[in-house]
């Protein structure tokens, strides 16, 4: 039987040598390419066409959020696996809706992770028990896409607070959103809090929900 090939996705060299040893360990997987970043992913996903793809979500040039529905779109047959340190629902739920297999938290038990691997594998999606019990308690509220107020609400926003928006709904933190837009934390911080408010949100589920439901994030 051929061993599941593997590419892994993630801008920590450290946690990529890691995972590629965890890995290579298991006589069915076999690590065939590391990127570290999500568009030199994109390209090596169509190069090595690999069965696997375990990505980080949040990575410079272009996070696993934008690159997971390239990969599909190209890949269909990939299985992308999101591995994150956002332990968010609706995280889970735009990994989902992008064409994502699975969801593992950088904090949970190496054997999870090889668990969620074959499981995809096998045509499966994996989710911890504990984010099943939420997306479903998630799926009995009744969902209302988008209105013209919340609409409204994001034109009203400045370029400043758009940009921040959308790479908050990414998963950039406070630091990283402060480096890409060359501006202090603080200030950052500032016009996140402005912009929370404008928009009627008090979490960072809530706005990623909402970019969802305004697709901003496609």
């Amino acid at each position: 039987m051929s061993p599941i090939r593997i590419v892994i996705a993630d801008d920590h060299a450290v946690l990529r040598a890691g995972l590629r040893s965890l890995l290579s360990a298991e006589e069915d997987f076999e690590v065939v390419g590391e990127a570290g970043d999500g568009a030199v992913c994109v390209e090596l996903v169509a190069e090595l066409e690999p069965d696997v793809v375990v990505m980080d979500l949040n990575m410079p040039t272009c996070s696993g959020l934008e690159a997971l529905p390239i990969i599909k779109e190209r890949l269909p047959n990939c299985k992308v696996l999101a591995l994150t340190m956002h332990d968010d629902s609706a995280y889970l739920r735009t990994v989902l809706e992008s064409g994502g297999a699975g969801f593992v938290l950088k904090q949970s038990a190496p054997d999870e992770l090889l668990i969620a691997i074959r499981a995809v594998y096998d045509g499966g999606v994996y989710v911890n028990p504990r984010h099943t019990r939420v997306l479903l308690e998630e799926a009995l509220e009744v969902s209302h896409p988008g209105d013209n107020n919340d609409k409204t609400r994001y034109q009203s926003l400045s370029e400043r607070e758009t940009q921040i928006f959308k790479l908050t709904a990414l998963g950039h933190s406070n630091a990283e959103i402060a480096a890409m837009l060359f501006l202090s934390v603080k200030t950052v911080e500032t016009y996140k809090a402005r912009m929370m408010h404008k928009l009627g949100l008090h979490s960072r589920a809530a706005l990623v929900r909402l970019a969802l439901e305004l697709g901003v994030l496609q």
